[in-house]
């Protein structure tokens, strides 16, 4: 499993490197002492797993985690508790405080070791059915005690949830028991767009299109959500959408 350091401490990045020699499943594949750097480098390497600080010049590793369109397993390794909550929120794997221990480093491989697990599980159950799905099929959805047989046309968005995803059509909003990467593999990107780490729209369900902050845009559907279009996602939106 490859993995990316990124701290802007150097004793830090090499302590952590040290203690992962026990690890052999562990591939360190390069560092980073900042979040653009960071940023470039999980762009170029695409990681399995990154151990990320929080507090770092310039921007933060939250920071850094909100610019990626698709985060790969994150483990915080910080000096500071008051963090750990926030860290949760992200779906972080672990909140690793400094001087790491190497029983908390342990801990945080072992779940590490059971996601990749679960996730190739599920993948083994689904191989049978993993064709590409048209905005004409329909889906069976439940949630609970209810239950939908739906058109993927009448979806307008798919929201992460955690290890969920919120499927929003009509006044409806089942949580679903599937990672955003998992359904984008089996939509049609004609038809849907992944505009963000977060969400999937329905393009054929965007109402308004609007400029935004920091060169991305803002998608209004129809359903009145408002999606953020990230800044490297909306290069690729405007290549889609142009003559």
């Amino acid at each position: 499993m490859k993995a990316i350091i990124i701290d802007d401490e150097r004793l830090a990045r090499t302590e952590l490197r040290k203690l992962l020699q026990d690890f052999p499943e562990i591939e360190i594949v390069d560092e980073a002492a900042n979040a653009d750097e960071g940023l470039s480098k999980i762009e170029n390497l695409n990681p399995d797993l990154i151990f990320l600080d929080i507090q770092m010049p310039g921007k933060t590793g939250f920071d850094l985690l909100n610019e990626l369109d698709r985060a790969p397993h994150v483990i915080f390794t910080t000096a500071y508790d008051e963090f750990a909550l926030k860290a949760f929120e992200v779906n972080a794997l672990d909140y690793l405080l400094k001087p790491i221990e190497p029983k908390r480093l342990a801990d945080a491989i072992h779940k590490l070791n059971a996601a990749e697990n679960s996730n190739s599980n599920n993948t083994t159950a689904t191989d049978a059915n993993r064709s590409l799905l048209t905005e004409h099929d329909q889906v069976f959805v439940k949630d609970g005690e209810r239950c939908w047989f739906v058109k993927l046309s009448d979806i307008r968005l798919f929201e992460s949830v955690g290890n969920y995803a919120k499927v929003f059509f009509g006044n409806n909003k089942p949580l679903i028991l599937k990672s955003l990467n998992a359904l984008e593999e089996r939509l049609d990107e004609k038809v849907f767009f992944r505009a963000n780490r977060k969400h999937i729209v329905n393009m054929r369900m965007i109402d308004k299109i609007e400029p935004y902050f920091n060169g991305g845009l803002l998608l209004e559907l129809k359903g009145g959500e408002k999606i953020e279009v990230s800044r490297r996602q909306t290069v690729k939106f405007k290549e889609m959408m142009s003559l």
